[in-house]
């Protein structure tokens, strides 16, 4: 069994925010949360400060991992899988029991967000490669700003889900998945 949190950034509305409003988490690109998670369990679990994250690439460039180490050991370790070859090799170890990762980021678009088919590409259907630096500048100009501090954020925590710590918090925004019986339609994907 392993647990999965929602970002909760999925329950704002879009509508209240003005231009001067927008900000980014942590991170160089606009995939998901790796880098803030990694520095908030950090801080929560082993009172460390973590200022910059390390990406180690590992079979290719889509998929990487960053450690925590104290004291000699390796005590937080993530993984980013972009693209789904990596995400195959992912669940395949899984599969085996060989996942060493407490937390992996997953996006089916190879390079990330930014890279996906509902971006810009050149007439051929290829990633047009100066177009996605340039949002890739674009997206680091945007001013971080921690989750937990944005006001948004607090008034869904204190209006929809009765605080942090609730019972409705935990209950919305956590869920536990645990391994299925295996299927015996034609149609199932074997990874």
């Amino acid at each position: 069994n392993f647990r999965v949190d929602l970002p909760f950034c999925c329950f704002l509305r879009f509508a209240d925010i003005k231009e001067g409003d927008v900000v980014r988490h942590d991170g160089k690109r606009s995939d998901g949360y790796l880098e803030h998670i990694f520095k908030h369990a950090a801080k929560e679990l082993f009172d460390m400060d973590v200022k910059e994250i390390t990406y180690k690439a590992l079979k290719n460039k889509d998929f990487q991992e960053v450690t925590l180490e104290k004291d000699g050991e390796t005590v937080l370790r993530f993984a980013a899988a972009y693209g789904f070859r990596n995400i195959q090799n992912m669940v395949l170890k899984l599969k085996k029991g060989k996942f060493l990762y407490h937390f992996v980021e997953v996006l089916a678009c190879p390079g990330g967000c930014l890279n996906g088919k509902g971006q810009a590409q050149t007439e051929d259907g290829k990633p047009d490669r100066a177009l996605l630096a340039q949002m890739e500048e674009v997206y680091a100009a945007i001013p971080v700003r921690l989750p937990e501090t944005n006001l948004h954020v607090q008034k869904v925590y204190q209006d929809w889900l009765e605080g942090m710590d609730s019972r409705k918090a935990q209950e919305t925004l956590h869920t536990t998945y645990s391994a299925v019986n295996q299927s015996t339609s034609s149609l199932d994907i074997k990874w």
